[in-house]
């Protein structure tokens, strides 16, 4: 059984190897982050290009520092804090203004079909349901809701990627679940 400390010693070891110039293990990174990066990139800036464009100068950029970089024992948070800092750069420098882009879920049926439709249209309508009550959420508190439940970040790593401590994480996620709550007419 694999454990958090293992994963975490396997990416630190990963770094390692990337800072080292172990150009497998830089494209092993690339591969692995690619899809999510731009996807949490989408999320944060609706502009495809100045996303790409992030991405690629950081990845650019990692490979050139990559000795002065600090070590990591997760590569994805450092990725994901890295990226965000760097649309936030661009955007300011640029003058624009940030929007969220369209979360998708994948929905799963069973094995009849008459159900599957008829399940599907209800899972369909609660789908679209809560993906407008999120995106009704002010930036920073869809930013939370992303990062913790679609990319199974911790506390103490989305207070590391909004720079805030982790009290403020806290009270940001339990306020934008009380404000899903108020938009979804649910029990508090």
């Amino acid at each position: 059984m694999i454990t958090t400390n293992d994963l975490h010693s396997d990416e630190y070891a990963l770094w390692l190897q990337f800072k080292n110039g172990d150009l497998k293990a830089f494209s092993f990174i690339y591969e692995s982050y690619i899809g999510v990066l731009y996807n949490y990139g989408r999320h944060i800036f609706h502009d495809d290009c100045l996303v790409k464009d992030a991405i690629q100068d950081l990845f650019t950029d990692l490979w050139r520092n990559r000795e002065n970089l600090s070590p990591t024992t997760s590569v994805k948070y450092y990725l994901f804090r890295s990226l965000r800092r760097r649309i936030h750069l661009a955007t300011k420098q640029n003058n624009l203004f940030a929007s969220m882009s369209e979360i998708t879920f994948a929905v799963t049926g069973s094995n009849n079909y008459e159900e599957d439709i008829i399940e599907n249209e209800l899972k369909k309508e609660q789908i679209d349901t809560l993906r407008i009550a999120i995106l009704k959420l002010p930036e920073r508190q869809n930013e939370v809701i992303r990062l913790y439940f679609f990319e199974g970040f911790d506390f103490e790593e989305i207070a590391g990627i909004l720079q805030v401590n982790e009290q403020s994480a806290r009270n940001l996620f339990y306020r934008s679940i009380n404000k899903l709550k108020q938009h979804l007419s649910l029990p508090a």
